[in-house]
């Protein structure tokens, strides 16, 4: 028998999301309308559910961004001697 591919989807309510990131509920919502989070009402009465596969994805997407940022950050740091190898070194290690 055909396994469910729904089985594996987790959903999350948006206080659970928030407590993950660190962020209000609200913030969460902003972040569901802004299409950063994938979302979705459910159930009767309707309550916005968020997408578990769709948290990570996001957590991935912000330390890649923080990476890159600290990258950046190092390289505006870095003096023309460091990286062409001639010259004074402004900052030895």
């Amino acid at each position: 028998m055909p396994e469910d591919p729904t089985s594996d989807v987790r959903l999350l309510a948006p206080a659970q999301v928030g407590e993950v990131l660190g962020v209000s509920v609200d913030e969460v919502m902003a972040l569901v309308h802004e299409g950063r989070l994938r979302g979705m009402r459910v159930g009767a009465p309707a309550r916005w559910r968020i997408d578990g596969a769709s948290v990570s994805e996001y957590l991935d997407e912000q330390a890649e961004e923080a990476r890159r940022m600290a990258l950046w950050r190092q390289s505006q740091n870095a003096s023309f001697p460091e990286l062409w190898g001639t010259g004074q070194v402004r900052n030895p290690d």
